[in-house]
């Protein structure tokens, strides 16, 4: 028995339905039936929700050999250390996690989204998050695989790290500059390989969709 046998035959159990199992976890219906079948081994980035979803731990869903059942939680389990804090969740609220931006497409597209995370940050604005392709901010600080959260904006100041759309090609991440009808998407790369993208405005079309206002390191 492997980690998708170990998953469905604790979905099997806990739920009715397939779909409603989806729900728990807040990600499609059809992604799930790709896990199912095998074709989509990304239910990994979605452990900790599934694990909570199903009652289980991740660790028995990834090898087999974590405890089937999480033990039950006590009073003395949830007593914080002298001077800690509880964290208040309802100050947090879930958005989605894009692998990629295409142009054709709504930016929330089923396509798209690979999961979901919490921020909390709030002001009224729309984030998103981004999980970043390649090495081309690494010099940033920015590596393949970290997440991104993005405040959807259409307009950020030179310098800023920004999600731009360029022509009807998928969105990149570079720090943007702007004068008069240039823009230019600089890398922040070790790879020599990678060079400033420079632009003619009138000649195509960039969109900014959005700034980066924080990455979520993985290790």
């Amino acid at each position: 028995m492997d980690a998708v046998d170990r998953l469905f035959e604790l979905v099997d159990q806990n739920f009715k339905e397939q779909k409603d199992f989806a729900a728990a976890i807040g990600v499609p219906p059809s992604r799930v039936s790709l896990w199912r079948k095998r074709k989509s081994a990304s239910f990994q980035r979605c452990l900790p929700q599934i694990a909570e979803a199903l009652g289980t731990t991740t660790e028995y869903v990834l090898t087999g050999n974590g405890p089937k059942q999480k033990r039950a939680v006590s009073e003395s389990d949830t007593a914080l250390p002298k001077g800690a804090e509880h964290i208040d969740l309802g100050t947090f609220h879930r958005i989605p996690i894009l692998g990629r931006i295409s142009a054709g497409l709504p930016l929330y597209a089923e396509q798209h989204i690979e999961g979901y995370t919490l921020t909390d940050l709030n002001g009224g604005a729309e984030y998103f998050a981004l999980r970043v392709s390649g090495d081309s901010m690494n010099a940033a600080r920015i590596q393949d695989g970290d997440i991104l959260i993005v405040r959807r904006q259409e307009e950020v100041e030179n310098g800023e790290v920004a999600v731009v759309m360029v022509g009807d090609e998928d969105a990149t991440v570079k720090r943007f500059y702007a004068t008069g009808d240039t823009v230019t998407l600089m890398p922040q790369s070790t790879n020599p390989e990678h060079h400033p993208q420079i632009y003619d405005a009138t000649k195509t079309r960039i969109r900014v969709i959005g700034k980066v206002v924080k990455v979520e390191f993985t290790l």
